[in-house]
């Protein structure tokens, strides 16, 4: 691959076989088309609707549940069956629509490339499609234009480049024709125009090398092709849940059987009721309620600004233990701002941010008022006279057009209550001489009271040079080389503050002669200028910013900014919002190429700040990541964070300054920019997975008692407690309704002050299988002493089985309100604060009572009338678990907190 930006312009001709000046003939364009193909970027891998539909068939879960649909529709039960397969559609549906839209990202990097060009054809200036554009092509650029190739730059004219979403770099690229030293990293091939970026200034010529999959953009199209995002650890823990639960059932068929059959237990009565209890331990409610959670995690997320597009993803964002973002626009509002000024006499704080014109000007505490401080208005109204850009709205929000940090002048003027439009009516413009990489300076003439003036912008060192005159609050004076030294010495701060700094001055042409439109000779015209200050200009951290930082230090979440920013801007920004530990490292991209993936995946938990990165180094930083077992997120807007934000655990895209390509590779997308918005995202994803695990514990418990129950029965060759039948209404009243109550939980208020969850740690740890397996058999325990009670002492078999039947329904209703909480107890909770999981306890608990009043559901689940002091008993058994786990807490709660 040719290292164009090290190709002198006449080398790189002669290897295109092109004429910098006649450009291609339109038959060499033509097979030129035909040999490299359209210039346009492939799309990525696609699958068809119904691929995408079947693999939402995959996970072992869902297969179990079709077994056990099959077999309950076996054993008549076709409503149960008809209800399993239902919960199977619905969440293929929705797994579909979700997959189907994120697979357009790679189609999405194709409608970034510019419709229509100009080039040189033939020795003219010809119009053509974007698509047919060639290596050897002659591109000319101006103001305003997409690049639609890859092109080394022959002659530039004030050129100035927006490659913000190809390097992440916040301001405009100046551009220049000088070869480059082969190892200049992207962000610095000042020489080269890019696919994908725009022009924001000035004019220029370029020579086009590389077209569709070959250019810069085309590379991450590549890139964002073999990304990969894998499994969520949700779906893993799904999919462990699905094993157990297959060999559980397979295991619990064989035992009852074999241990029936020694028992003398009829042979077809023991098949249905192995094969019930097989059905009845699988929680086929399980999806359902995943499904639930996460969806009504996502509808609150959209009230906390971010949209879900991946429904796995949300649980996915609460075991985040990395936030790699992108700096620009996300932790800062990706808009230059005026943050210093400093005049002969003071140094000035500018408020606001962004290109709002709300804010205010400070020296030290005190509040000032240009209209009261001479120096500060002849330097707002000369950083405005100076000035090529447009205040405008863009989708209603302030915005520029032009240049970002000439937009950020007039913002700070109109801060000061000088607008452009004033300027043009009370000092006309005549001419100007732009701004260039050689002499570092602007100057606009105007006329104003019937006088020429000159103001003049650019480098410090360079407009010092040239100045000697100061203006002051008591008018103008010389320039002493004490106010020289103390300017200089501040420029340095600022830039040491990685502040980008200009200097302001004015020169009256008193003795001129100029006639608008005219040669000026800008060498006699900017000299002995008069200094009106210095502009400290930076895109400055959003507010909300640092607090969402130290959240993240707080839930113990590495925050990591990646950026195509300088070393040094990024470390500013960084020590601002507090990302920056002892010890903790900035790493160039130029390093990162150094650095084999062994030696990044050691090394990245050290570093703070990446600069100078490519779409390459942000997908091997997130890759290192996922090499240590981290579920990290990344952030980012531009296309160059595309790659990594698909190939991340859990990729988030900004709304507003995001490209179509980044949101359509991204998991969330974060409607209002902020950061703080991706913090609130991770509180949500923890709440859910706390909604799902205890839902799963409340479901597994449940089912373990049942299974107990049963065995224990064949074990001591008792009759069998609980009919197929009434296995299956448990499985309905107590499994189904109630799980999904506890998935609409409100999220604990401090699920933010624990570490995440690891992304291998186990649902079924220690603790976990400790709980189900005490309240299975605390369940199972007083089922059995109810049903021996009335087995050995009243005698009658269908009493005991009622007595068991009745006890085991009610404890599991009960135990739900328990569930809802490992630590804190019912009266900590509120009874009432999940109204949902009360009205459906009170529901269930009606319909069980009516199966012992109405005749034909006495007969269908085979019990016979009892009195009421027989049933108080029966609830008073059913009581006895959800006391003792609540105890439990309050035992258990001194040793967890001096564990703490």
């Amino acid at each position: 691959m040719n290292t164009w930006h090290n190709t002198s312009i006449t080398e790189a001709a002669s290897l295109l076989a092109s004429d910098v000046e006649q450009g291609l003939s339109a038959n060499e364009a033509k097979n030129r088309l035909a040999r490299y193909g359209p210039n346009k970027l492939r799309k990525g891998k696609r699958f068809s609707a119904l691929i995408i539909f079947v693999s939402q068939f995959k996970s072992l879960v869902i297969w179990v549940l079709i077994g056990a649909a099959a077999v309950s529709a076996a054993l008549g039960e076709t409503v149960d069956g008809i209800a399993i397969i239902a919960i199977v559609i619905l969440n293929a549906v929705i797994g579909f629509f979700q997959e189907y839209r994120a697979e357009k990202a790679a189609a999405a990097l194709a409608r970034l490339a510019a419709p229509h060009c100009r080039v040189v054809r033939d020795g003219h200036s010809a119009v053509v499609a974007a698509s047919e554009i060639v290596p050897g092509d002659i591109l000319l650029l101006e103001g305003g234009d997409l690049i639609a190739a890859d092109a080394r730059l022959i002659q530039v004219s004030v050129l100035r480049i927006n490659e913000a979403p190809l390097t992440g770099e916040s301001q405009a690229v100046g551009k220049f024709t000088d070869s480059l030293p082969s190892e200049t990293p992207l962000a610095e091939r000042n020489n080269m125009v890019f696919l994908g970026t725009s022009v924001t200034a000035g004019t220029g010529r370029a020579l086009v090398v590389n077209t569709g999959m070959e250019t810069e953009l085309g590379h991450i199209a590549k890139l964002l092709d073999t990304a990969e995002s894998g499994e969520t650890p949700l779906q893993r823990q799904l999919n462990r849940v699905a094993r157990l639960l297959l060999w559980a059932c397979l295991g619990i068929i064989v035992m009852i059987f074999s241990l029936g059959l020694l028992r003398g237990i009829a042979p077809f009565e023991l098949f249905m009721s192995a094969v019930s209890l097989a059905v009845a331990a699988i929680p086929e409610g399980l999806p359902a309620v995943v499904t639930v959670a996460l969806s009504l995690g996502v509808q609150r997320m959209v009230q906390r600004h971010a949209l879900v597009r991946r429904l796995a993803s949300v649980e996915t964002l609460g075991r985040a233990q990395v936030i790699c973002t992108d700096k620009t626009g996300t932790l800062t509002m990706g808009e230059m701002t005026a943050r210093k000024l400093i005049t002969s006499e003071n140094l000035y704080r500018v408020t606001g941010e962004g290109y709002a014109t709300e804010g205010a000007f400070f020296s030290g505490t005190e509040e000032s008022l240009p209209s009261k401080s001479p120096e500060l208005l002849a330097l707002l109204r000369s950083s405005a006279a100076c000035n090529d850009a447009e205040l405008t709205l863009i989708d209603d929000r302030p915005g520029i057009v032009g240049d970002p940090t000439e937009g950020a002048l007039l913002v700070a003027a109109a801060k000061g209550g000088i607008r452009r439009g004033a300027i043009e009516t009370e000092m006309p413009r005549l001419a100007a001489v732009p701004f260039d990489s050689d002499r570092k300076r602007m100057t606009v003439i105007r006329r104003r009271e019937n006088q020429l003036w000159a103001f003049v912008k650019g480098a410090p060192e360079v407009i010092l040079h040239r100045c000697t005159l100061i203006r002051t609050g008591q008018g103008v004076r010389e320039l002493t080389e004490s106010d020289r030294s103390r300017l200089l010495q501040a420029n340095t701060l600022m830039a040491h503050d990685a502040l980008r700094v200009l200097a302001v001055a004015e020169r009256s042409l008193a003795g001129f002669s100029f006639e608008e439109g005219g040669v000026i000779n800008d060498n006699e015209i900017e000299q002995e200028l008069i200094l009106l200050g210095l502009v400290g200009l930076q895109d400055p951290p959003r507010n909300e910013a640092k607090e969402a930082v130290v959240k993240c230090k707080r839930a113990d979440i590495k925050t990591v900014m990646i950026t195509g920013d300088h070393p040094d801007t990024a470390r500013a920004i960084a020590h601002e919002l507090g990302m920056l530990g002892k010890g903790e490292e900035v790493l160039a991209g130029a390093e990162i190429d150094r650095l084999d993936n062994e030696a990044l995946k050691a090394r990245v938990a050290q570093v703070s700040v990446y600069a100078r990165v490519t779409a390459e180094h942000k997908l091997r930083i997130v890759s290192a990541w996922k090499a240590r077992d981290a579920v990290v997120a990344m952030t980012g807007d531009g296309v160059n964070d595309a790659p990594a934000i698909k190939e991340s655990s859990i990729g988030i895209a900004m709304g507003i300054t995001g490209t179509e390509v980044t949101k359509e590779a991204a998991d969330i997308i974060i409607t209002d920019d902020n950061f703080a918005s991706i913090v609130a995202a991770v509180e949500e994803g923890r709440g859910i997975y706390d909604n799902i695990a205890k839902t799963l514990a409340y479901l597994l418990s449940g089912n373990t008692g049942e299974l107990i129950v049963m065995l224990s029965a064949v074990l001591l060759g008792w009759p069998l407690p609980l009919l197929p039948l009434h296995l299956l209404w448990i499985n309905l009243v107590t499994d189904g309704l109630p799980a999904l109550a506890l998935a609409t939980d409100p999220i604990d208020p401090g699920v933010l002050n624990r570490p995440p969850r690891r992304s291998q740690e186990a649902l079924f740890n220690r603790e976990f299988l400790t709980l189900t397996l005490f309240t299975g058999l605390l369940t199972a325990g007083v089922t059995l002493g109810v049903f021996a009670y009335e087995l050995y002492i009243d005698n009658s078999l269908e009493q005991a089985r009622d007595a068991a039947f009745t006890t085991l329904v009610i404890a599991e209703l009960l135990r739900a309100f328990g569930a809802r909480s490992e630590q804190r107890t019912i009266w900590q909770i509120g009874l009432f604060s999940n109204m949902r999981l009360f009205l459906i306890v009170a529901v269930s608990f009606a319909l069980q009572l009516a199966i012992h009043h109405v005749p034909m559901l006495q007969t269908l689940f085979q019990i016979e009338p009892v009195s009421q002091n027989q049933y108080a008993a029966w609830i008073g058994a059913g009581f006895i678990p959800l006391i003792v786990l609540e105890l439990r807490k309050v035992i258990r709660r001194p040793h967890k907190e001096g564990l703490k």
